[in-house]
């Protein structure tokens, strides 16, 4: 019953999220020459779709998204490539878009649909670098247990396309940029890495990270990162300025609509924040202090209640098993509440795919880790392989949903009775 409602929870927050609710509240002036669509996501599909069912004229465009997201558009083509490690797809389609977007004038409109994932499905690699390069620059980062904010930073650097190159790209074509947000604090430069927008920071600043977290990049870019080439554009640059950038769909308004439907239900919620981050391990440690506390000694919240969080955690790869960041959160969490009872939790990617696995998340209560050892897997040995998905798939609590059309980040949930 618990599983159901926090299911229930799931749902709304991903139907907030739904392109086809926000893209038409969000339309651009029309121009008075032409209309070209592109962009890149998660969502991008579904995104191009409604901004296809919604515009009154006509249009053109290509947009890329990740293998199984396709959706069937008119007018505006919808290639799919590779994620979280670019492929030759998405090489391709970030060639054409750039090609889509040359000779236009003053009086042409872009309209970019840009959601996270974007960052590995645009891969364009800056001049002295090869696909391959960029491939090895992303396991680097993805590895790393970096936050998003910083992985964006160093990729925008070995891109000739990220951190507001392709709006350069489009210019003076005046470029309309509609976000659907997945980073932590919405910024919408971070999201796929800004390919419209300029990116905050400088490349010192990459190098610093990139010594900070240890990353291991190829040797072109290296050279990159050590030099002053392929400097992406400020956001005072007046090619800009006739451009704009709206977030149509967030992590904060999802959990809003989340703690909505709680409320409805009888049941008070609490949004601890849309913008969590820091290792998944960690995060849940402190999740599951708070839920303890509250079946306890009800406080800081009083019973019943549920504890609802977004952003993004990382990972620092220590093993080689299956999962992603909320397995990991996950089964933190269920080591950390063992023998707890009253608690029930779900997390899971609200774009349906918890890493590179078929699962959105898993569910968790005070039964997860006896029930997982009883099935002969120590929790603790999964942990350290970083295998969540082999213990919570052992015990039957994988959550499953299937691509989702839109992409906000994760979706945290704990039901304390």
């Amino acid at each position: 019953m618990d599983k159901d409602l926090l299911k229930g929870l799931f749902e709304t927050a991903v139907e907030r999220a739904q392109p086809a609710l926000a893209v038409s509240q969000f339309l651009p002036q029309k121009p008075k020459g032409r209309t070209i669509v592109i962009g890149a996501g998660k969502a991008s599909a579904q995104m191009a779709r409604a901004f296809e069912k919604a515009w009154d004229g006509p249009l053109n465009g290509l947009v890329v998204t990740r293998y199984g997201y396709a959706e069937k558009c008119e007018q505006i083509e919808i290639v799919e490539a590779a994620h979280p490690v670019p492929d030759a797809a998405g090489f391709e389609a970030a060639r054409r878009i750039v090609e889509l977007l040359q000779g236009l004038s003053a009086d042409d409109l872009v309209v970019a649909l840009i959601s996270g994932g974007g960052s590995s499905l645009l891969p364009a690699p800056a001049e002295g670098m090869s696909l391959e390069d960029e491939q090895a620059v992303n396991r680097a980062l993805l590895a790393s247990g970096a936050p998003i904010g910083v992985m964006n930073l160093i990729r925008n650097q070995f891109s000739s396309i990220k951190g507001g190159r392709l709006a350069l790209a489009a210019a003076p074509a005046r470029v309309a940029t509609l976000v659907v947000s997945d980073v932590p604090g919405d910024d919408p430069a971070l999201v796929a890495s800004g390919p419209t927008i300029s990116l905050a920071g400088t490349r010192a600043e990459a190098r610093k990270y990139a010594a900070l977290y240890g990353l291991e990049l190829p040797a072109a870019a290296q050279k990159i990162l050590a030099g002053e080439d392929n400097i992406a554009p400020r956001s005072d640059d007046p090619r800009f300025v006739n451009n704009s950038v709206v977030t149509i769909a967030s992590a904060a308004l999802s959990l809003t609509a989340a703690a909505d439907k709680a409320r409805a239900m009888g049941i008070e919620a609490a949004v601890l924040s849309d913008s969590i981050e820091g290792e998944a391990r960690d995060v849940a440690l402190v999740h599951a202090a708070i839920a303890k506390e509250i079946a306890l000694r009800n406080q800081p919240f009083s019973k019943p209640v549920v504890l609802l969080s977004g952003g993004e955690t990382t990972v620092t790869l220590r093993g080689k098993g299956r999962g992603g960041r909320n397995g990991e959160f996950l089964l933190s969490l269920a080591i950390a509440l063992d023998g707890v009872e009253g608690v029930t939790a779900l997390a899971g990617d609200t774009d349906g795919i918890d890493g590179s696995e078929d699962n959105a998340g898993a569910f968790v209560d005070g039964t997860s880790a006896r029930r997982m050892r009883e099935a002969g897997v120590d929790p603790l040995a999964a942990q350290a392989n970083n295998d969540a998905y082999t213990a919570f798939e052992a015990i039957g609590d994988l959550f499953v949903t299937g691509p989702t059309g839109t992409n906000v980040n994760d979706f945290r949930a704990i039901l304390i009775r």
